[in-house]
Formats: structure tokens, sequence, C-alpha cells
């Protein structure tokens, strides 16, 4: 009895009533996104409302038992509660239901299940527990083999299920690794492939390779801290490039421009490179693969964009981008969710009275684009004091994370607090039209029992955790 007494003193109850208030504010939202006139009872069974509140019953009593168990239970057994989920995403592929192209869920008893949503709180216990061992340590190649395959395997397989939006969720274990030691150098390159992306999207092949050029040149002169080798590099690109025009044109070999720009950027590296072994410059080598890895992610992104993502999605880039402007369909649902949330103002229209929400413009309004609803009834004040609550908690998350004993405890709190934040960013910035729609539920708020239950359970494990934080667990 003693025991459970001190377990409720060490509970971070400020994380808990942070909780509640976004999980009961949520179900205000979902009671106001699908209220309807003939079942004005929030406590109504057969409307989303009625069943959010049997979700938030059963996640609540999800967080006791989680806290009730022995916090080294979630350490020893880590290993074996992520492989449990990996063969239930195996199985789902076989077995589970399709729902909206994608086949994600297990229907047990009328109550569908998204072993996705575990893959979450399955793969951060298991990094913990790597990177928690003995003589770990993030330098080495095993380390980043076996992280990667950690990270990579629930992903891929959620992206077999065609939910690109839940796989996406796992490359915040980057984020993850940087605390614990990930080089400088792995973050700077995620950064630049995204940048690339989207350039290969919006910019031709001349004009990136140029650019790419440029950047290469700038990049070995800061790093030798020199701007004789600067200079000298953009005359040797500008008189490659007029030597090889010239003689396209004498010669008539019929070359493009951007054929004769990438020989001259090769031929332009090579010197550099050559030159950097000569005087045994190591920059040299980070200029020759900084241009090899951007040219290589440029080339690739076609072939991905268009075999990899599926045509509703590359809509939705388009259209984020300003590539295509349809507003009828693929743009249709941020479009309205951006009328909704401005036409809320200040203070909002009201309890129900949201005539967006109402007349039903915003599809999927109470789950992915569930925010838009508390923009349009509580106006910006409203939207504000929700992303106070979220951006305190993550706050809070890290603080807690920082204070442990354990590096388990303290990388598995980086885990939730990461997680969280990319489902919080994304979801929000959807709704805003900052990010394309890869439909992913806002944390705590979304009408749904799998999301819902795998977020408290994420969250209470770190809870439990940090509760027994002057335990030894590693």
């Amino acid at each position: 009895m003693k025991s459970q007494n001190n377990i409720l003193l060490n509970l971070d109850w400020i994380t808990i009533l942070i909780y509640l208030a976004l999980v009961m504010m949520g179900w205000v939202n979902i009671y106001a996104a699908v209220y309807s006139e003939e079942h004005q009872s929030i406590f109504d069974l057969g409307q989303q409302y009625g069943k959010q509140m049997i979700w938030i019953s059963a996640g609540i009593f999800l967080a006791i038992c989680v806290l009730i168990v022995d916090s080294k239970f979630y350490v020893a057994f880590a290993y074996h509660i992520y492989v449990v989920v990996i063969l239930l995403l195996v199985a789902v592929l076989f077995l589970g239901r399709e729902v909206n192209g994608a086949r994600a869920w297990f229907e047990v008893g009328g109550v569908a299940l998204q072993p996705a949503e575990l893959g979450k709180f399955a793969t951060s216990l298991a990094v913990a527990k790597y990177m928690s061992q003995f003589g770990f340590k993030m330098a080495r190649t095993k380390s980043y083999l076996v992280l990667g395959a950690m990270m990579i395997l629930p992903a891929l397989l959620i992206l077999l299920q065609n939910d690109t939006g839940s796989a996406l969720v796992f490359a915040v274990f980057f984020l993850v690794f940087y605390r614990e030691g990930l080089p400088n150098i792995i973050i700077i390159a995620g950064f630049t492939t995204i940048v690339l992306f989207i350039l290969a999207l919006l910019w031709t092949q001349m004009q990136i390779l140029i650019l790419l050029l440029i950047i290469s040149i700038i990049l070995f002169t800061a790093l030798r801290q020199s701007y004789k080798e600067g200079v000298i590099g953009f005359l040797i690109v500008s008189l490659l490039y007029g030597m090889l025009f010239g003689l396209n044109n004498i010669f008539g070999f019929g070359a493009q421009p951007f054929h004769l720009l990438a020989i001259t950027s090769v031929i332009t590296i090579l010197i550099f490179v050559g030159y950097g072994l000569l005087k045994h410059i190591r920059q040299a080598w980070l200029v020759l693969l900084f241009f090899v890895f951007s040219i290589s992610i440029t080339l690739s992104v076609n072939y991905f964009y268009r075999n990899i993502l599926e045509p509703h999605q590359r809509d939705r880039i388009d259209n984020l981008l300003g590539i295509k402007n349809d507003l009828l369909k693929a743009g249709y649902n941020v479009h309205q969710s951006k009328i909704a949330i401005g036409s809320g103002g200040i203070l909002g229209k009201g309890f129900l009275k949201g005539t967006q929400t109402k007349y039903n413009f915003v599809p999927e309004q109470s789950t992915d684009f569930i925010f838009c609803t508390v923009g349009e009834e509580w106006g910006f004040v409203g939207t504000t004091v929700v992303i106070m609550l979220f951006l305190t908690l993550l706050i809070r998350l890290i603080y807690l994370a920082e204070r442990q004993r354990s590096s388990f405890s303290r990388i598995y709190g980086y885990g939730v607090a990461c997680i969280l934040f990319f489902h919080i960013m994304i979801n929000i910035s959807m709704t805003i039209g900052l990010a394309p729609v890869i439909g992913i539920p806002l944390p705590f708020f979304s009408y749904g029992g799998s999301s819902l239950w795998s977020f408290t359970v994420l969250l209470f494990i770190f809870v439990r955790l940090d509760a027994s934080r002057t335990k030894n667990l590693r």
C-alpha cells in the first residue's frame, strides 16, 4: 500500500491534467462537429460523440492499467512488445478490413483496431531498450543499421497498408537519435533531401543543377576559408561551359544546355577533388559527397513521386505547392477548412453555431480536420488555447525526459515528445494549408478509439517511468 501511495505522489499530475483537458476538449468539439438536432444528447451512443465517450472511458482505464504495472515491465518486455506489434502489422495485410483504400484495420465485435497506431509506442520502447543497453555508442555502423531497421520495418509494413501518413511518423525518431549523439551531417542530409524534393517538383533539372553547382563551390570556399578557390571555381565553370557551348555550335553535336552544364559540373567537381587530393584537402571529398548525394536525390524524386505516392497524394502536394489549383477536388478539404477557421474571427461564432460545420462543408471534420471546428466556433482565442496546451505538454515532456536518471526513460520520453510533436504540427498545418493532407489525427482530439488509446498508452508509459525515476531502470 505504501508503494502505491508513493507512485500516486510521484505521478506528474501536470501532464495528466493536460491530457484530461485535451481529451475533454476533443470530445466537446467532436460533439460540435457532428451535432444533430435529432440527437442532442452528448451521451447518445449511436453517434460519434457517444462512441467517443466510450473510447475516452476505455482510454482512462488503459491509463490506470499502465500506471499499475511495474515500470520494469516496460524495460524487460520492450522487444517482445515490438515483435508482437510487427506480427500484427503483417497479419493485418492479409486479415484486415479495408477502409478508404487502406487495409489497416482489425474488426473485433464491432470495434476497429489499427495496428499502425500501436507501432508508435512499440517502436519507442524497442529503440529506448536498444539505445540504453550497456556499451551502446551512436557512432557505430551497427547502431545505425539496427536503429534504422527498427524504424524502417514498421514504416514499410504500414506503407504496404496504403497508409503513407502513419508511415511518415517514424521519421521523427531521427530527432531522438540526434538527442543521443547522431552527427549533425545526417540531420543536414535529411533537411537537404526535403528541400531538394520540393525543388525537384517546382524547378527544372537545369535550374537545380545550377543551384547545386553554385552551392558546391561556395561550400568548398567556406570550408577552406579562402575566397581564391571560389573565384577559380566560377572561372572554371564559365570557361568550360563557354568552350562546350562553342564546340557544340561549331560541330553541331545537338547537345542540350542541360547536358552541357552537366558535363561542366562533373568536370569542375573532378578538378576540385583532384586539387584536394594533391593538397591533401579533406573538404574536397565533402563537396563531392554533397554533389553526388544531391544529384541522386533530385533524379530519384520523379520515380518516387510517380510510382510510390498515390494519385490523390500527388494531387494534394501539387495543390499545396501551387502546381495545381483544384479547389473542387484535391484542394477542396483544405480550402473549406481555411474558410471555416478564418470565419471564426477572434472569438468564434459560438458553440454549435459554426455554419461550415453544420452544413458539412469540411469532410472528415471530426477526425483529421477537427481543428477547423475549434477555429470556427471558438475563434483565434480558442485555437490559441489549444495550441498552448499542446505546447505546454511538449515542453513538459522534454523537461521530464531530461530529469530522468535512466537512459531508457529519457530516450523513451523523447520518443513520446517527438511523435506527439509530429502529429500536432502536421495535423494543424494540414488544416491551414501549410502541409499536404496525409491523414493523421490530432492527438487526444480526433475521433477514434485506436488513435486515442495508442496516444494514451504512449504517454502514460512515460508517466509511469517518470514516477519510478529514482529506481535504476538503465
